[in-house]
């Protein structure tokens, strides 16, 4: 990553910590830059390999593309 998207990442993580235990980065443990497509994946797999949850996206401009969310329905 270039200082353009580190800049724009340590904006959206200043701008979701105001979010508060609502933030879509909750529970990540990895970020991914993808250049391709100029957004940020932030990873729910616990240790490297085990996930119940897809990744939340967003964009260098902070839009969130996806909130992630769970794989498996719940259980009822």
């Amino acid at each position: 990553m270039g200082r353009e998207q580190l800049a724009a990442l340590a904006k959206i993580i200043g701008d979701q910590l105001g979010e508060g235990s609502d933030s879509p980065l909750m529970g990540s443990w990895t970020i991914e830059y993808d250049a391709t497509r100029g957004v940020f994946s932030f990873g729910k797999c616990e240790f490297g390999t085990y996930c119940e949850e897809r990744p939340s996206v967003i964009d260098m401009q902070g839009n969130v593309i996806d909130r992630g969310g769970p794989l498996f329905e719940a259980e009822a």
